[in-house]
């Protein structure tokens, strides 16, 4: 598969072959919502065995957000097939794309904003790109985490400093605020560490629909074993349950949720 764009609220999980392993994608609108799906997901291939899964959660109360999610994955789509005709390597084409979608999404002049958590993947090898609170995750089979993203957040850093904990965290009323996005004059770009994926290890990368309505261990149980389609279904059904009706010290938090989980073929490392 060379190309998947959803930017649409979906029915049920969609499972794709990708660069040789599999990735599972949904995408919808939050409970009872009547706007737009302010997500929009990619995968997008660049050779045989590399490519870019993208996330990206148009930001909340900004005028045309869901405009702004969409027009980062167009711009990442171009730029990442000019740098496979350019023969420039992948991780150009991630850069550029988010560096031109900042200048288009300023250009429209409405305010518009988005995060992007954007993964490329090289044969074995992940690397997150990072600007906002989307999530990415690599979980070991038996729950162990290999990488967890930091959201760009006040809370966020907090959590990462350990001035708060996870609980505090998911409940605090700042969560919602986001201190980097994709249509800022100050955005940056954080790149994590490349890291191998080994077989039997789960990639996610997630709007905050996701992780503000369930914990990590959560998060974890429901994707780190079993089947990857029906890791994904569990993972859908288990966080639009949070958002329809909230448990006695559980968050709730309506919102569009989006994913992408992704698996390399089972083969010795």
């Amino acid at each position: 598969m060379d190309r998947l764009f959803l930017e649409e609220a979906m029915e049920s999980v969609q499972l794709h072959a990708f660069l040789g392993g599999e990735a599972a994608v949904f995408s919808t609108r939050a409970p009872d919502k009547d706007t737009p799906n302010e997500d929009a997901v990619a995968l997008l291939g660049f050779d045989a065995e590399s490519g870019v899964a993208l996330v990206c959660d148009g930001a909340g109360g900004s005028p045309a957000g869901e405009q702004a999610a969409s027009l980062i994955v167009r711009e990442m789509i171009t730029a990442v097939d000019e740098a496979r005709q350019g023969a420039a390597p992948l991780r150009s084409g991630i850069l550029n794309g988010l560096e031109a979608a900042n200048r288009e999404i300023l250009a429209l002049g409405l305010g518009a904003a988005s995060t992007c958590s954007a993964v490329e993947i090289q044969g074995g090898l992940v690397r997150g790109y990072q600007v906002g609170d989307s999530t990415i995750l690599v979980a070991g089979q038996r729950g162990r985490v290999k990488y967890h993203s930091i959201a760009h957040s006040p809370v966020g850093f907090a959590l990462e400093s350990g001035l708060m904990d996870e609980q505090e965290a998911i409940h605090h009323e700042d969560r919602h605020v986001v201190s980097n996005l994709v249509g800022s004059h100050e955005m940056r770009i954080e790149m994590g560490p490349s890291l191998r994926l080994a077989s039997h290890d789960t990639l996610i990368v997630a709007s905050d629909g996701v992780f503000d309505n369930l914990l990590l261990d959560e998060v974890l149980a429901l994707i780190r074993k079993g089947p990857l389609a029906q890791a994904a279904q569990r993972l859908v059904e288990r966080g639009l349950q949070r958002m329809r009706a909230g448990e006695s010290g559980q968050p709730s938090k309506p919102d569009d949720l989006s994913f992408i989980l992704f698996r390399r073929p089972r083969r010795r490392d």
